[in-house]
């Protein structure tokens, strides 16, 4: 449950240095089809409104992102509010959820850091959350995240292989 607004947000960032090129990394994190390849926790991502990469677009994720009490998936239904591929980067903003960070903002940003590396910047911004401690909140909403940047890297190897194969 959302406190009045009003209040001020609750902000957090975590970055990552992936050993790839920008495009590549772009390729991986850019579309929705393939959010379950660096996102352990997502089991589906479904299109519920708009084309994929213009804004306005509206997707529906379930998973196990957030326990819940019931042992039931959790899902969010995100609007993208901004997408540059030439700057590569975008903005989704959570729409409603059974999480309680409806209202939320998430912001995923590429730099090419040379030597074909890339720096994930991924920065949210939610409103306080009633009962709970600011700062719990933004250490598991940073190590979540975290661990997807972390995981970009054996996505675009795998997909490699993939293409490899087929070839």
């Amino acid at each position: 449950m959302s406190i009045e607004t009003g209040q001020r947000k609750w902000h957090g960032s975590v970055s990552g240095i992936v050993d790839s090129p920008v495009d590549k990394v772009w390729t991986i994190v850019s579309q929705t089809k393939r959010l379950s390849e660096w996102m352990p926790m997502v089991e589906r991502c479904t299109d519920l409104a708009g084309d994929e990469g213009i804004p306005g677009y509206v997707r529906l994720v379930s998973g196990f992102m957030f326990p819940q009490q019931d042992g039931e998936r959790s899902w969010i239904k995100e609007r993208l509010v901004a997408m540059d591929t030439t700057s590569h980067n975008y903005v989704y903003q959570m729409e409603a959820s059974n999480v309680g960070l409806d209202g939320s903002v998430n912001s995923l940003k590429l730099i090419d850091y040379g030597d074909d590396s890339t720096l994930v910047n991924w920065s949210f911004e939610i409103d306080p959350l009633e009962g709970a401690l600011e700062d719990s909140i933004i250490d598991y909403l940073g190590f979540l995240y975290k661990s997807c940047i972390n995981r970009i890297q054996g996505a675009i190897e795998a997909a490699s292989k993939k293409v490899s194969v087929t070839c």
